[in-house]
């Protein structure tokens, strides 16, 4: 039992001798099991009192920086809000740099900008590009710590990467395809809102291979570049559908499903199964009203704390908890959706 507490400390806060804690510390026998688990979490007590004085009075600006459409930017924000209680007594403030498109040249002069005005951390969805990169080494350089959230950049300077494992959830999504569909024929949709983001590549990656192996009868029929936005989402799967009569199966790695699922009924055409990712407002609805088939969920809240926290320690302000692991994969129904069919992102 490593730590920095005098005996006598440790003594007060467990609510025994001096004596006692002294042989549970040195071995040394003689002592009940529950004693020894009093002075270990005595310990844990104090660690944690100790961090609370530490973070007390700070305040963290930190800049939210994404690139996705607007129904997920505005729940990573809504997440966010809801978690800034659970992070006190520290303080955080939010800076939100949100875009539903745009080149790589203007996500990096919101880069360039926050590093010449100074952040105490930056969280990041933005595409894996070499100038992107650049300008998280760059920040990095100025002492700006930078997670990155649900679509990783692995080669950059990036602290950590904050989000599911998203080869994992392609192959979920391609075996909850195979056990709905069974024996029955045809094709796989798969729609990408851009294929320079990571999470979705590697979403694409997961189930390609899964699908080879498991279902290699079924083609998959890419849509890509509609930025998650409805209108062109709408038209690119239109036109997909319209070319391929045999498509029956949907999976969805970034948005815009409320204008598939729209497309479909335009033509008359069955989707039996459709997969998408994130309850956001379109997914909830669409689900509750059974027009999707199942949402690979993960708790934004939870990924949002765990973002702020992971800056809090690059700043010494929080003990390390050695590297962050993967969110965990939810595979969420009509039948089992948070409360009332709504949005609430808690645990």
């Amino acid at each position: 039992m490593r730590h920095p507490y005098p005996i006598r400390e440790i003594a007060r806060q467990a609510g025994l001798s001096e004596a006692t804690v002294d042989r549970v510390l040195n071995d040394r026998g003689g002592v009940r099991e529950n004693t020894v688990m009093e002075v270990r979490q005595a310990i844990k007590d104090l660690d944690r009192q100790r961090t609370q004085v530490r973070i007390g009075g700070r305040t963290f600006m930190i800049d939210i920086v994404m690139q996705a459409p607007d129904r997920f930017s505005t729940a990573v924000r809504n997440a966010l809000e809801a978690e800034l209680p659970s992070l006190h007594p520290a303080v955080v403030r939010s800076r939100f740099h949100f875009r539903e498109t745009g080149t790589a040249d203007e996500l990096v002069a919101i880069l360039n900008k926050i590093a010449k005005r100074g952040s105490q951390g930056v969280i990041l969805k933005g595409p894996d590009l070499p100038e992107v990169g650049a300008a998280v080494g760059r920040l990095v350089a100025a002492g700006i710590p930078l997670v990155t959230l649900v679509s990783d950049l692995p080669s950059s300077a990036r602290l950590a990467y904050i989000g599911i494992d998203n080869r994992a959830a392609g192959a979920t999504a391609a075996y909850l395809i195979g056990q709905w569909l069974g024996e029955r024929p045809g094709n796989v949709l798969t729609t990408i809102s851009r294929g320079f983001f990571r999470g979705e590549e590697e979403r694409e990656m997961g189930f390609r291979s899964a699908i080879r192996n498991t279902q290699p009868h079924r083609a998959l029929v890419e849509v890509t570049d509609s930025d998650g936005l409805d209108a062109t989402q709408y038209d690119l799967v239109h036109h997909a559908l319209k070319r391929d009569p045999s498509i029956t199966a949907v999976y969805s790695m970034g948005g815009g499903n409320a204008s598939t699922v729209a497309a479909f009924e335009e033509l008359g055409r069955d989707c039996a199964v459709f997969i998408a990712h994130d309850l956001d407002h379109d997914n909830t609805r669409l689900l509750r009203e059974q027009r999707i088939s199942a949402v690979l969920h993960h708790d934004l809240r939870q990924d949002m704390r765990r973002a702020c926290q992971t800056i809090m320690r690059a700043h010494h302000a929080l003990p390390d908890e050695g590297p962050a692991l993967p969110s965990a994969i939810q595979v969420v129904t009509p039948y089992n959706m948070p409360h009332g069919g709504s949005v609430t992102w808690e645990n």
